[in-house]
């Protein structure tokens, strides 16, 4: 009786340590990951917060920190404990490579962080990626940080003031994807004010002309700011009925900058097409 009571004993304790070890390796409750990456296979998610706004400290291609504000995930995961864990450079160079096949750009790596960014639309997701305890271990802190949303169109009238005033108007209302010259359709409301500016001012004929900021080199700068000048032209005169006589295309890269290049904010500000008077 007694040796049975000790196998009964045996065989609880056993269970119990079993159904630990399957608890264990199941994500926290509540936990799932982000909607923008996977994980990396034999983990599990330990732990996980989300603030619907918050900051964080990112490093840029400088070495600099830069606080960037928006709504944040914080998610750690570890390995399972039947699996052999990847190194550190494994974990890192997995999600880094995931992000630039989308678009995206690593700003700054060392031995067991990565951080990298993405602009896909209205949103830009910075991605932090820290590892530990030999690729045992790993998490991500991810902000998405929604541009400023332009509620202020600038206006044909407007447009034609500040021609009327410098020679020239800024229109920030026009937008690419990363490293592309297709103009983005959430561009429409600016063209629409640019083909308006056009037909109430005849005689009026234009320079457009891209910038862009001094992330890469010199001559790709230079033939995407053209690119993308051109591509205003074409979206103008195929779908706006623009006279293309009227219209000159020139790409000058980084060389006007409207602000240094030393923050987010001043290379978004450098990322721009200008209506120049002929």
């Amino acid at each position: 009786m007694i040796h049975t009571r000790k196998m009964t004993t045996c065989v609880l304790l056993t269970s119990l340590l079993l159904v630990n070890v399957v608890i264990a390796d199941e994500d926290a409750e509540g936990c799932r990951d982000h909607p923008l990456l996977t994980r990396m296979p034999n983990f599990y998610i330990q732990d996980c917060e989300m603030r619907d706004f918050d900051q964080m400290d990112f490093v840029n291609k400088q070495g600099e920190e830069t606080t960037v504000e928006g709504k944040k995930y914080y998610i750690s995961h570890y390995v399972n404990s039947d699996a052999q864990p990847p190194s550190e450079i494994q974990i890192l160079r997995n999600f880094t490579n995931a992000i630039q096949k989308i678009g995206g750009t690593k700003t700054y790596e060392d031995r067991s962080d990565v951080y990298l960014k993405l602009e896909k639309g209205d949103i830009i997701t910075w991605i932090h990626v820290h590892t530990w305890n030999d690729g045992a271990g790993y998490d991500l802190n991810i902000v998405e940080e929604a541009r400023m949303a332009q509620d202020i169109v600038a206006d044909a009238n407007s447009m034609a003031q500040d021609i009327k005033m410098t020679g020239k108007v800024a229109i920030y209302g026009i937008y690419f994807d990363f490293n592309k010259a297709d103009v983005k359709p959430e561009s429409e409301p600016s063209l629409k004010e640019i083909a308006k500016l056009l037909k109430q001012n005849p005689k009026l004929n234009l320079y457009v002309v891209g910038h862009t900021d001094n992330v890469g080199s010199m001559s790709a700068n230079i033939d995407l700011s053209q690119r993308r000048a051109q591509a205003v032209i074409q979206v103008l005169t195929t779908k706006h009925g623009v006279d293309k006589k009227r219209l000159e295309a020139y790409g000058v890269g980084p060389l006007c900058p409207a602000a240094p290049n030393k923050t987010d904010e001043g290379r978004a500000q450098n990322r721009r097409v200008e209506l120049v008077e002929q």
